[in-house]
């Protein structure tokens, strides 16, 4: 009875622990699914679908690649949201990122006159103290402020030519901005003048080199124009600006709009200064170029506030009186017109051609003074007027006195002596009736400074004509050869003479002298060209003789040069022996060939081979030095014929006496040695060849 009793009770208790464990076990699973289930909808509802989500009890796991770790830790966020965060359990990746960028290395140079600064970022191995020694150094400067930052990154390629080229640029511009990237320089400085605008942008564009991308923006102070002209001239060959002004780049605008109204076709300019007399400046020449279309033809001189409007012969009185009464009404307040119809012309007598002086002066500077002055006081002034301009020695007189001229021939003559200095030669040709100048210039500007002369000096009847030609031979910006003209004029000098050596010697020989001056002459157009200068000879002959030998004689070649006053600091000398054939040494011809000497441009490194300069320049850096691949050479070379001279000296001797005795025809001993012999040989065709 007792056992009954307590087998009811432990069935009992056991039946009660089995419902307990299946009540939790339901109550889990619920409570798993209802968290899982609400994670999942936060999760979807934020665009999480790539998260996977389970629960083990009261823990709800995270699983799933996040594509950033910025989308994995809002995840975790949003399940923390509905659960308990201590409950959160992150098992999620995130995919491996790629390698960060190296940094966009740059530097900005400022230069003025208060100093140096720089301002970027730049490698860590560009040698930070040899940018701000060459900086100094260039410019004079003894403090640089230095605000530059390094990253260690690999040297981008372009960088260092590109940074070589702006520290030369810096050189020549005392005010600037210089902003350097791997490859790409951008200028931005201001010039004295117009000229020195273009003639720095002409020098930087030749330094510039072929793999650095070079933007410069260089702006010259707008000129004071005094006075203040324009010119147009319309006849039967045509419309055409010999001067033109404007005071804003809208003014140029409509002035060229009202010259091409009036029947101009070719592409003109004008020039954008200070001094203008009025603000309706371009009113003013608009109204007045209307009347000269009008007219059919003449002349548009104003200068400052004056207009001369001057009409062709043969114009109809009544149409110029109308065309004059509407351009004077016309014009701004201020302006003033002057109408002028030439009258008809009537024949000349003797007296009327007799009054006339010419001024020639030609291509060599030399001046000659014809025809008529009014008197004595005039002449001497005339002629001690002209050898200051001209030069005392070069001024020819030949000069008649005539009372009868008018009283402003003086000054005609003096104003077209000034015109005629602005030309490289040409005629000044002084009537009754007009002052003409006509002849060449190699300025593209000399149009317009001897019609804005003229139209000072000359009084406002005074009729002026002005036919001048610019040749662009004459210009000395555009007769400038770039490197390469340089070089191709070079190699067609040797192409035509071989450089000749005394036999067994690195002395030239008497028959170079004419190309070494040839060379000079070339050089000395170029004074900015970096050249090596190479020595080459063939195989036969120790390697070593050789060496020497070859850089013995390209040595030779730059001191000739030097002792004719080319300017030499660009260059170099390197021997290269026979290190570097053109042809084949086993024959005659090959051998000839190459012996020779050879002029080759040094580029600024990084043109040709940027890898392998970038990756000398990273080994040189790390060492605090830097090297150009041509000084390396010639250092090289010159090591190598210091060891070798004795060798090379001892060697040309035996060389020159088996020379002698095979041109007597008694050979050597057959004991000699192979190549003493063809040394020999060797060096008694140099004169030849060379």
């Amino acid at each position: 009875m007792r056992l009954s009793s307590l087998l009811i009770l432990f069935v009992t208790f056991a039946t009660a622990a089995l419902l307990s464990l299946v009540a939790a076990s339901l109550s889990a699973d619920l409570i798993e699914e209802t968290s899982s289930t609400a994670v999942e909808r936060e999760l979807a509802e934020n665009n999480m679908d790539w998260a996977e989500v389970y629960a083990e009890g009261l823990q709800i796991f995270l699983a799933g690649v996040a594509p950033t770790e910025a989308d994995r830790f809002r995840a975790v966020s949003a399940a923390s949201r509905i659960v308990d965060a201590s409950r959160v359990i992150d098992n999620m990746q995130v995919p491996a990122t790629a390698a960060i960028a190296p940094p966009r290395f740059s530097v900005e140079i400022l230069r003025n006159d208060a100093g140096i600064s720089l301002i970027g970022l730049i490698p860590k191995n560009a040698n930070r103290t040899q940018i701000i020694n060459d900086l100094k150094e260039a410019s004079g400067a003894q403090d640089v402020a230095d605000f530059l930052e390094t990253a260690d990154y690999a040297t981008p390629a372009g960088w260092r030519p590109a940074v070589r080229f702006a520290l030369g640029a810096l050189e020549e511009l005392p005010r600037a901005k210089i902003s350097v990237e791997a490859g790409r320089v951008d200028v931005t400085a201001m010039a004295d003048s117009a000229e020195a605008r273009a003639a720095l942008e002409h020098d930087l564009m030749r330094r510039a080199p072929k793999t650095v991308e070079v933007n410069l923006a260089i702006s010259a102070p707008r000129p004071v124009i005094t006075p203040f002209t324009l010119r147009f001239v319309l006849n039967e060959d045509g419309a055409r600006f010999d001067a033109c002004s404007a005071d804003t780049e809208a003014a140029q605008a409509r002035i060229l709009k009202a010259a091409r109204a009036a029947g101009m076709e070719a592409e003109s300019e004008c020039v954008i200064g200070l001094g203008v007399p009025s603000t309706r400046w371009a009113q003013a020449v608009e109204a007045s170029l209307a009347g000269l279309a009008e007219l059919g033809g003449g002349t548009l001189t104003i200068s400052d506030a004056d207009v001369t409007l001057t009409a062709l012969q043969g114009t109809g009185q009544s149409l110029f009186d109308k065309v004059a009464a509407e351009t004077e009404a016309a014009l701004p307040e201020a302006f003033a017109l002057l109408a002028i119809l030439p009258p008809a012309p009537q024949q000349d007598d003797d007296a009327s051609r007799a009054q006339e002086f010419t001024a020639t002066l030609s291509p060599e500077g030399l001046l000659q003074l014809r025809g008529r002055l009014p008197n004595e006081i005039a002449r001497d002034t005339t002629e001690s007027y002209a050898r200051a301009r001209f030069s005392s020695d070069t001024v020819h007189m030949a000069t008649r006195l005539d009372e009868t001229l008018p009283r402003t021939w003086p000054f005609r003559v003096m104003a077209g002596l000034d015109a005629l200095s602005l030309l490289h030669n040409g005629v000044l040709q002084i009537t009754p009736e007009a002052v003409s100048v006509s002849g060449n210039t190699g300025s593209t500007e000399a149009n317009a400074r001897i019609a804005q002369l003229l139209a000072d000096k000359l009084s406002q009847t005074d009729h002026f004509a002005i036919n001048v030609t610019y040749v662009e031979a004459l210009d000395p910006l555009a007769g400038i050869p770039t490197a390469e003209e340089c070089m191709a004029n070079i190699q067609a000098l040797q192409n035509e003479t071989k450089i000749a050596f005394e036999p067994g010697k690195g002395t030239l020989d008497a028959s170079a002298d004419p190309i070494i001056d040839e060379l000079a002459q070339q050089l000395e157009a170029c004074p900015d060209l970096r050249i090596e200068i190479q020595g080459h000879t063939d195989s036969q002959g120790r390697e070593s003789m050789n060496q020497a030998l070859s850089q013995t004689r390209a040595q030779a070649v730059l001191t000739a040069l030097q002792d004719r006053r080319v300017l030499t600091s660009g260059f170099v000398a390197v021997g290269h022996g026979e290190s570097q054939p053109i042809a084949d040494n086993g024959t005659e011809a090959g051998r000839e060939a190459n012996r020779r000497i050879e002029f080759v441009r040094i580029l600024p490194e990084g043109t040709e081979t940027v890898e392998a300069a970038e990756a000398e320049g990273e080994a040189k850096d790390a060492e605090g030095v830097e090297t150009t691949p041509s000084e390396a050479a010639s250092e090289a070379a010159t090591e190598a014929a210091t060891e070798a001279a004795p060798e090379a000296t001892s060697e040309e001797t035996t060389d020159q006496t088996t020379e002698e005795s095979e041109v007597e025809g008694q050979p050597e001993a057959a004991a000699e040695a192979p190549s003493t012999e063809n040394a020999a040989q060797n060096d008694g065709e140099e004169t030849e060849e060379q």
